[in-house]
């Protein structure tokens, strides 16, 4: 089969957040649905060993330009005895046994791909960040609006059960009033994947370059700015942002630090930070409002409450008017049932095509996420405010 690269994206400047109304239309699949995989990289093939367990998914495709990868992921499926493994995309999108497919393909072929498989009638979740700037999430989102199909973007912390569970806290009131996100995801290591030859440095370590990924704020922070749209509403008004390639001087492109900070209204600021030389705390996001904190990690979450601020004046080493009563910062864990988000995604996405729903990270949602962080990529470059543009994104 002859080869052939994954197709860059293209125009596309009208942005529109409003979702036709396609999900009336009724589907006609049975309680199994067959899935192409395109993109059979460390995700595409984790995602792969997932959908294999799960009742409802038959894994018979699997696509990837990369012929050793393409033999690891058809591995995984070879006693399917109607497994395909195909080079091009656009081979494994005519095939009609197809239901849906599963984008895991580097940044900048996401909205291609994505277009492509509305056009050849199929679901689609497609891997976070939604797509690489905003003429490229504009063209998904325009397709969609015409599609009577499902399309899921995998910001999967969104299907987590914990997560849903901290917004319903949030949204009773828990925090109070909102002032402050604070978020990172920070890591100790040159973020790079091992290569079986040096050729195929820019096809498996593409994180690393710009012209396919925006690097640390579009492959890891955007779950974060994803949830802070979440529990806000909004989107944000304005971006600022310094990074840098300070540590790894290996030749990369992408920063290996990022720091921005977003304004969202009535004042609340959201700040993600990306390191690659420490760990401290690895994946962590605070919520912060005037009852308490939320402070959420991977697979559990503490409740800080601000406690009460009552004066006893009295003597303390000998100061007389020192304060003696303050109760702040005692935290409870909160026990939230969840499992693995990534396969709640997966379910989730099975979920909504057999029942013709909506699902909760949708392509309006992830268009937004995605827009953010081509703001936060714009301010780092710049290191100028970046103002979120309603031309680009009609509401």
């Amino acid at each position: 089969m002859k080869r052939k690269d994954f197709i860059k994206n293209s125009s596309g400047i009208f942005f529109s957040s409003m979702i036709a109304p396609h999900l009336l239309a009724n589907t006609n699949l049975s309680n199994v649905i067959n899935l192409g995989v395109i993109g059979t990289g460390d995700r595409g093939k984790g995602i792969i060993k997932l959908l294999n367990k799960l009742d409802g998914f038959n894994v018979i495709a699997v696509c990837d330009i990369l012929s050793f990868r393409l033999n690891e992921a058809y591995g995984l499926i070879e006693t399917n005895k109607n497994a395909k493994a195909f080079k091009d995309y656009r081979k494994l999108l005519d095939d009609k046994n197809i239901d849906a497919v599963v984008i895991s393909t580097p940044l900048n072929s996401h909205d291609q791909i994505s277009v492509d498989a509305l056009d050849a009638d199929k679901h689609v979740y497609c891997e976070k960040t939604l797509a690489k700037g905003v003429e490229a999430t504009a063209r998904i989102v325009k397709k969609s609006k015409t599609s009577k199909k499902i399309f899921q973007t995998g910001h999967q912390y969104h299907s987590s059960r914990m997560y849903t569970k901290l917004v319903e806290m949030i949204e009773g009131g828990k925090v109070g009033k909102i002032s402050s996100i604070e978020a990172q995801w920070n890591r100790n290591g040159n973020w790079r994947r091992p290569i079986p030859d040096p050729s195929f440095e820019r096809q498996i370590n593409w994180r690393m370059y710009r012209e396919y990924s925006y690097g640390l704020l579009a492959e890891l922070s955007s779950h974060q700015i994803d949830f802070s749209n979440w529990i806000l509403k909004a989107t944000p008004e304005k971006a600022m942002g310094m990074g840098g390639i300070n540590y790894w001087k290996d030749g990369r492109e992408t920063y290996d630090n990022t720091k921005v900070i977003y304004k969202y209204p009535e004042g609340v600021k959201a700040t993600y930070t990306c390191l690659t030389s420490n760990a401290k705390d690895d994946y962590k996001i605070m919520v912060m409002g005037d009852k308490g904190t939320l402070t959420i990690f991977y697979d559990k979450a503490w409740f800080y409450p601000e406690g009460s601020y009552n004066p006893n004046y009295g003597e303390v080493d000998g100061v007389s008017g020192a304060t003696t009563n303050w109760t702040q910062g005692k935290g409870t864990s909160l026990d939230i049932q969840h499992i693995d988000p990534t396969k709640q995604a997966l379910m989730d996405f099975k979920d909504a095509i057999l029942n013709n729903i909506e699902p909760l990270s949708n392509v309006i949602t992830g268009a937004k996420a995605a827009y953010a962080v081509d703001m936060g990529i714009k301010a780092m470059d710049t290191e100028k405010t970046i103002y979120w543009d309603n031309t680009n994104f009609l509401l």
